[in-house]
């Protein structure tokens, strides 16, 4: 598939905003994006707001808004996160097979779309690299928890590629928090397969300052679907208060030492992969505060969770995302049956021409 492959992909982006601050610089994009590919905005905003978006988005978008409860159904209490909603509500109404799916920050150039579009050519569900740009102060901090993320595994981005006869054979994901790893264990879980591109970055804008601070208990939350790295943002504090109980000379040298850890570890993950070329060297110095960060918030998302989950869009999330042995038990096969349904016409259809 060549750049003019896009045409016959399909861009989904959910939307439910508050306020308007960033709509001339979406609206801008989507000029841009909607030459490219086909674009359905699925928009959760209130009227007011939806009619100034309609008025605001190119002619090419399609904006249509979500169907209220468009995960699978089987998600306990509350309505959960309403962007699953948005995203399931584009995938049915959309009319491609191979389908993008990204947030609103994200900022694709024609190149990185027809790349991440040509890879579920071998592939269910495509997951490529964001990074923040510009970069103001708090971007250069949590561009600190992706370097880390890069050196022990992969990120996560804002933005996934999937076929949607994958992820229409499961009957869609729960409205969890952590969504997009529900997402793709849901599908990988039905048999589909993963494809993980660390070198293919995409970019996206930076929240605002109030915005990114709301953000780091509910990121914190995420990592209840992670019990590994759960079990090691947990134990961080104690290390600290470890380390301060020690006399002085002793306390200096281990100070140092968690302090040095999470530097080289993102020094690693912006070595990996070429990220070097997206990823600014400043930003490694700032991993000994997200870890610190990292290493309050961490307790206070267990309160939360031992309070009944955490506040979101005016409930609380329980569930961060479900793990893979219990989606292997909802969807395992399912792909496989899809599969089968889809050969055996074709099979029918030659038996019946033989002479």
């Amino acid at each position: 598939m060549n750049a003019k492959g896009i045409l016959s992909a399909e861009y989904i982006l959910p939307l439910r905003w508050t306020e308007d601050s960033q709509l001339p610089d979406l609206a801008a994009y989507l000029g841009r994006l909607v030459t490219w590919i086909p674009v359905t905005v699925v928009d959760g905003s209130d009227p007011e707001l939806f009619e100034r978006h309609a008025a605001a988005f190119p002619a090419g978008v399609r904006h249509i808004r979500p169907v209220q409860g468009g995960g699978n159904g089987h998600s306990r209490g509350g309505g959960g996160n309403g962007k699953v909603a948005g995203v399931m509500a584009g995938v049915r109404a959309a009319k491609a097979e191979l389908l993008v799916i990204a947030d609103d920050d994200v900022r694709y150039t024609r190149e990185s779309l027809t790349a991440v579009v040509n890879h579920l050519a071998s592939a269910d569900i495509v997951r490529p690299q964001n990074y923040f740009e510009p970069l103001p102060w708090h971007a250069w901090w949590d561009t600190a928890r992706t370097l880390i993320n890069r050196a022990w595994s992969a990120d996560y981005p804002g933005t996934l590629a999937v076929r949607r006869s994958a992820l229409l054979a499961t009957g869609g994901y729960d409205p969890v928090l952590f969504e997009n790893l529900e997402l793709i264990r849901t599908v990988k879980a039905a048999g589909g397969q993963e494809k993980i591109l660390p070198d293919l970055f995409v970019a996206r804008r930076p929240p605002g300052p109030r915005h990114f601070l709301k953000q780091r208990t509910r990121q914190a939350y995420d990592d209840f679907a992670q019990p590994r790295r759960l079990a090691a943002e947990l134990s961080l504090l104690p290390a600290v208060a470890a380390a301060a109980c020690l006399p002085r000379g002793q306390r200096g040298r281990a100070f140092l030492g968690l302090a040095a850890a999470p530097v080289i570890i993102a020094g690693i993950g912006r070595r990996r992969n070429s990220g070097a070329a997206v990823f600014p060297f400043r930003a490694v110095w700032c991993a000994p505060l997200w870890a610190l960060e990292r290493a309050v918030c961490i307790w206070i998302a267990l309160a939360f969770r031992l309070a009944g989950g955490i506040p979101y869009a005016g409930t609380r999330l329980g569930t961060a995302a479900h793990s893979e042995a219990e989606l292997q038990r909802r969807h395992s096969g399912k792909l496989a049956t899809l599969r089968q349904q889809d050969i055996k016409p074709s099979a029918s259809n030659r038996d019946q021409e033989q002479p």
